[in-house]
């Protein structure tokens, strides 16, 4: 039992070295990822070098500083080509990007976050880093939004017992929040004006596997002056809305099951 603790030791003490990358602006030195960790110097110095001999990370020569290695990124890109909701959004979602000169955006759902499994940048909405992998909050995103639909109200306060505010525009409430999510189960699509970034909205719409259960959100995002969401807000949620149906096609989803319910008994 002992070794078997000091195995799990060892990888929780290596993956939270490989965590502190995560959200770091720039590479990092020993004193950082262990402040970062948690662990002693000593420690953290053994475990990049171990690391770093399998490609995890990687140190620059020049600097002596740390960042993420190339074995992460094959792991990482193993991981979303397996995925079913990729599989059948990465297509759509470029070609989204391409025909509306916007970002296309593809989310699941990550405990009290979402995650990005992809993202496409039309040439008015251009980005110099990829969102795959980065989590944002459910509740001041339109993808959120689109996530939190598979959640009653009870379980969305349990989820998300504090709303957190990014700017002016973000619903900090949980009675603002069902009526918006309300409002976007009715049309079809969530909006985001400013909520979590100023200067930046987007349109999204669920996506929904073979039982029904939204499994994955996608967006369309961009700058406002690029958006134009006052114009052109229901052409936005008429397009994002068609994709999102397509993928769940895709993933088995023949519609709500009270409608086919309903047909049996009118074929009956």
């Amino acid at each position: 039992m002992s070794a078997d603790q000091g195995l799990n030791q060892s990888v929780e003490r290596a993956t939270s070295v490989l965590a502190t990358f995560l959200d770091a602006g720039a590479d990092l030195r020993v004193s950082d990822v262990a402040q970062r960790a948690g662990l002693g110097q000593s420690t953290t110095s053994r475990l990049l070098a171990t690391l770093e001999q399998l490609e995890y990370v990687e140190r620059d020569p020049a600097t002596a500083l740390y960042r993420l290695g190339p074995a992460v990124v094959g792991l990482a890109g193993a991981a979303v080509n397996r995925h079913p909701v990729h599989r059948e959004a990465r297509q759509r979602a470029q070609e989204l990007a391409c025909a509306t000169g916007l970002g296309a955006n593809v989310a699941v759902r990550r405990g009290a976050s979402l995650s990005y499994l992809c993202n496409f940048e039309g040439r008015l909405a251009p980005r110099s880093f990829t969102l795959m992998g980065q989590r944002k909050p459910l509740h001041a995103t339109g993808l959120g939004k689109c996530l939190l639909l598979g959640l009653g109200p009870a379980q969305r306060r349990e989820l998300l017992p504090d709303l957190p505010r990014f700017t002016a525009q973000t619903l900090t409430g949980h009675d603002a929040l069902d009526a918006e999510l309300a409002a976007v189960a009715e049309r079809g699509y969530a909006v985001e004006r400013e909520e979590l970034a100023l200067g930046r909205a987007c349109v999204a719409a669920p996506v929904r596997d073979h039982a029904g259960e939204v499994v994955a959100g996608i967006s369309i995002s961009g700058p406002l002056s690029a958006i134009d969401l006052p114009a052109r807000e229901a052409e936005l949620g008429r397009r994002i809305v068609e994709v999102a149906d397509a993928i769940s096609v895709g993933l088995g989803y023949v519609g709500p099951r009270h409608q086919s319910a309903t047909l049996d008994g009118v074929r009956s």
